[in-house]
C-alpha cells in the first residue's frame, strides 16, 4: 500500500510539473501504469473476487482490425459456469479504466469475474490499445470493432445479439462514450441494447477555470489535461472533435445514442461533466438512469470492503436485470 501511494504521489508530482510539455511523458506514463497495476494486484486479493473467479470459465478471442495497421484486438471472455451450455446469453462488452494510457484487460479480470457471475452475463473484456502509443480515435475504434464482431458472430459466441450492453469505467467509460458516438455516426446504434458509461471522462471540462470546479475536479484537472495530451495526436486541432471529447457531439448525434445509464460518484472528478451529459441525454429521451453513488470517490466501489461497493453492485445488478436481461 505504501509503495502504491508513493507511486501515485510520484505520478501527481510529475504531472503537476510537466503537464504542458512532453519532457517527462515516458516517466509519467510508466508511473501511472505501475500504479494501476499495483491497485489491480491489491483488488485481486479480495476473497469475493477470488471465489467468483472459480465460477467463471476464461477464454480469449482476437478481433482483426485494420484502422491503425493490421492488428488483432485481444478480448478476454468471462463465462459463468452455469451459462456454458446456453447459446442465447446476454453480453456485456467492457472497456477497462486507466485514463486510456494505463490498465489492461487482465488487470480488470477479478472485478469482471464477479460482475459476470453476479449479473448472469457473459463479459467480453477488451484489451484496446493504449495512448500514447496509439492515438485517438484508434483506441475507440478497437473497442467499436469488438462490438461489431460480437454482434456479427453472436450465434457462434453463444450470445443473444438483441441483448448486448457496452460499458467501461473511467478511461473505459470514455472509450464506451466514444463508441456510442461512432455507432450514432454510422447509424449502427441498434447493435447494442444498452450503454452504461461508468464514472467516464466526457469532455474538455478539465481545461476550464479550476476555480469553478469541485475540490476533486480541481485536484485532478492537470492529470486529465495530460491524459488528453497523450491521447490526442493534435490537441488544438481535435478540441472540437467528438472522437476526442465525446461530450462535444452535436444534438443530432446524441439523439442516436443507445438507451444510456450514466453512473458516477458523489465526489468523483468527472461528476460535473457526467451530470451535464446526463441532462443532454435526458432532454432527447436517451437517458434511462443517472446514478450517483453517495459518499465515495472515483473507483472506490471496486474495493469490496467499502460500503459504496455494496451500493454499486446492487445498482449494477438491478440495471442489468431490468434493462438488459428482461
Amino acid at each position: 500500500k505504501q509503495w502504491y501511494q508513493r507511486r501515485v504521489r510520484g505520478y501527481v508530482s510529475l504531472v503537476s510539473t510537466h503537464w504542458n510539455d512532453t519532457e517527462a511523458d515516458s516517466e509519467i506514463v510508466n508511473n501511472y501504469r505501475d500504479a494501476c497495476k499495483m491497485w489491480a494486484d491489491k483488488i485481486s486479493k479480495f476473497p469475493l473476487y477470488q471465489v467468483a473467479g472459480q465460477n467463471v470459465k476464461m477464454s480469449e478471442i482476437y478481433v482483426p482490425t485494420s484502422h491503425f495497421g493490421e492488428y488483432d484486438v485481444p478480448v478476454l471472455v468471462h463465462t459463468p459456469m452455469n451459462l456454458l451450455d446456453q447459446n442465447n446469453n446476454a453480453a456485456i462488452i467492457y472497456a477497462h479504466g486507466g485514463g486510456v494510457i494505463a490498465g489492461t484487460a487482465l488487470e480488470s479480470k477479478p472485478v469482471l469475474d464477479f460482475l459476470a457471475v453476479e449479473c448472469g452475463v457473459v463479459v467480453f473484456n477488451v484489451d484496446y490499445r493504449l495512448a500514447p502509443e496509439t492515438k485517438s480515435p484508434n483506441n475507440i475504434l478497437d473497442f467499436y470493432s469488438v462490438v461489431r464482431y460480437v454482434s456479427e458472430n453472436a450465434e457462434s459466441l453463444g450470445v443473444d445479439k438483441t441483448r448486448i450492453c457496452i460499458t467501461g469505467e473511467s478511461g473505459g467509460g470514455y472509450i464506451c462514450l466514444g463508441t456510442m458516438v461512432v455507432l450514432a455516426q454510422n447509424n449502427e446504434t441498434k447493435l447494442v441494447k444498452l450503454a452504461m458509461p461508468s464514472e467516464p471522462m466526457v469532455d474538455d471540462y478539465s481545461f476550464s477555470d479550476p476555480e469553478t470546479m469541485t475540490k476533486e475536479e480541481r485536484d485532478d484537472h492537470l492529470e486529465r489535461r495530460k491524459s488528453y495530451q497523450l491521447i490526442s495526436s493534435n490537441l488544438a486541432l481535435g478540441k472540437h472533435s467528438p472522437l476526442l471529447f465525446p461530450g462535444q457531439c452535436d444534438d443530432e448525434t446524441i439523439t442516436k445514442f443507445p438507451p444510456t445509464i450514466l453512473d458516477s460518484r458523489e465526489f468523483d472528478m468527472f461528476v460535473t461533466e457526467t451530470r451535464r451529459l446526463a441532462e443532454r441525454l435526458d432532454k432527447v429521451g436517451r437517458l434511462v438512469e443517472f446514478v450517483v453513488v453517495p459518499g465515495c470517490v472515483h473507483a472506490s466501489p471496486y474495493n469490496p470492503e467499502l460500503d459504496s461497493s455494496k451500493v454499486w453492485i446492487d445498482v449494477m445488478r438491478k440495471c442489468i436485470q431490468k434493462y438488459l436481461l428482461e
